[in-house]
C-alpha cells in the first residue's frame, strides 16, 4: 500500500526529468514491486494489474491535477523566509493527497487481497526478512559516528537536489539538526517491523476468514492508518515530535539560503509544474 503513494509523491518531489517517463510507468512499476513482494500467479497478475491502472487512470484524470495548487504555493514559499507552521501545512497537504489516493487504491486493492493464498503470506514474510537484512546494513552497522555520517550524507543529498551545493554553514547546520533528532536507528527498526507485522498479520486473518470485500477494505485501512502513526501513545507522540522537527529543521535550512539557492528551487518547481500539465493534458 505504502508503496504506491511513495512512489507517486517521490517522482514529484525528487527530480523533473523522471516525472513524465516515471509516472507514465507507475503500474508497471509498482506491479514489479508487488509482485516481487508476494509472487502472484496468472489470474493474480491480471486481476492486480487491473487495479493498478485502473488507480493510475483516476490519479491522472482527477488527482494530478491538485499538485499544481501545491507546487504554487511551494514557489511562493520558496522565495522568502518560512516559518515551521508552514511547512507543516504543506507537508500536511501532501500526506492528505495521500490518504485520497490510498483510498481509491485500498477499493481496488481488496479484490486481489482476496485471492492471496498461504503461499503468497510466506513469500511476503520471506520479501520483508530480505530487505530487512539490508535495511539493517544500511542504518544499524559500524559505530554511532559511522551511522550518524551515513543519516547525513543521505540529509544533504536530499537538500542539494533543490538547493545545489550547500555551505560550510548549512552543512554544519544539518549536521547538528541531524544529531539531535529523535529518530534513531534503533527505533526505525522497531517501528518497520511493527507496520510489516501489522500488514502481514492482517492479510493472514483476512485469508482465514475469507472476509467478504467491505471487511477487506476497512482492514487495509486500518493497516494504512497505523502506518505514519503507531497506535501506541508513546510511538504517536515520538512521531509528532519527528514531524514538528521536520519542519523546524527545513524552515531554518531554508531562512539560510542564499537567494541563488531559492532561485534554484523555484526554477526545480517551475519544471515540475510543466511537467504535470504535459501529463495532465487529454
Amino acid at each position: 500500500m505504502k508503496k504506491w503513494t511513495g512512489i507517486i509523491i517521490l517522482l514529484l518531489l525528487q527530480g523533473c526529468s523522471a516525472i513524465k517517463l516515471g509516472y507514465q510507468q507507475l503500474p508497471t512499476l509498482s506491479y514489479w514491486w508487488l509482485d516481487s513482494a508476494v509472487s502472484f500467479n496468472d489470474t493474480q497478475t491480471d486481476r492486480a494489474k487491473e487495479a493498478l491502472n485502473s488507480v493510475y487512470r483516476w490519479h491522472r484524470q482527477q488527482e494530478l491535477v491538485t499538485y499544481l495548487d501545491l507546487l504554487q504555493r511551494g514557489s511562493e514559499l520558496s522565495q522568502g523566509p518560512v516559518q515551521a507552521s508552514q511547512v507543516c501545512s504543506v507537508q500536511a497537504d501532501i500526506l492528505s493527497k495521500m490518504d485520497r489516493a490510498m483510498r481509491v487504491a485500498i477499493t481496488q486493492a481488496a479484490p486481489v487481497v482476496q485471492m492471496l493464498g498461504p503461499r503468497q503470506l510466506s513469500h511476503l514474510a520471506r520479501h520483508q526478512d530480505s530487505k530487512n537484512e539490508d535495511w539493517d546494513k544500511q542504518w544499524l552497522q559500524g559505530s554511532d559516528a559511522e551511522r550518524l555520517e551515513r543519516r547525513l550524507d543521505r540529509t544533504l543529498e536530499r537538500y542539494k537536489s533543490f538547493y545545489g551545493e550547500l555551505s560550510a554553514a548549512q552543512v554544519a547546520l544539518v549536521k547538528t539538526q541531524v544529531s539531535q533528532s529523535a529518530w534513531t536507528p534503533e527505533w526505525g527498526r522497531q517501528e518497520r517491523l511493527r507496520r510489516e507485522q501489522d500488514l502481514l498479520s492482517t492479510l493472514r486473518q483476512l485469508a482465514q476468514t475469507s472476509a467478504p470485500t467491505e471487511q477487506v477494505e476497512a482492514a487495509l485501512s486500518g493497516v494504512w492508518q497505523r502506518w505514519f502513526m503507531p497506535p501506541d501513545p508513546a510511538g504517536s507522540a515520538l512521531v509528532r515530535k519527528m514531524t514538528q522537527q521536520s519542519c523546524d529543521n527545513l524552515a531554518q535550512l531554508h531562512n539560510t539560503t542564499s537567494p541563488e539557492q531559492r532561485q534554484r528551487v523555484a526554477r526545480a518547481l517551475r519544471a515540475y509544474d510543466r511537467d504535470i500539465r504535459d501529463l495532465i493534458k487529454p
